[in-house]
């Protein structure tokens, strides 16, 4: 099974700036899901980087991880996260993992 992970910062990347709430950013990660009809959890995160031009920032982020999900879906889902949080870029991870369920009953 494949993790994919989407970092998505919140801080605009014209004004540097968190433009909305949290929630408003969650609320339409959410939507974006659903609309693609994938699986999914999601973190809210704080962390720092550095740009290529020497500043460094540190936002909020929002981390989306999608299990076995289709690489092109995926693709989609990065670009339309990108372009409606108008950033720069996002970071895509994929990392092999094993994963099981586990039920019990009582």
């Amino acid at each position: 099974m494949t993790e994919t992970r989407i970092y998505i910062g919140l801080n605009d990347s014209e004004t540097l700036d968190q433009k909305f709430e949290t929630a408003k950013y969650v609320s339409v990660l959410k939507n974006v899901c659903r609309s693609y009809k994938v699986a999914f959890s999601f973190t809210v995160a704080n962390g720092g980087y550095m740009h290529e031009d020497g500043r460094y920032t540190q936002e909020t982020s929002l981390v989306l991880s999608l299990i076995d999900a289709d690489p092109a879906v995926v693709s989609e889902i990065a670009k339309d996260l990108c372009a409606f949080f108008n950033q720069e870029s996002v970071l895509v991870t994929e990392n092999e993992i094993k994963a099981y369920f586990v039920n019990e009953s009582l």
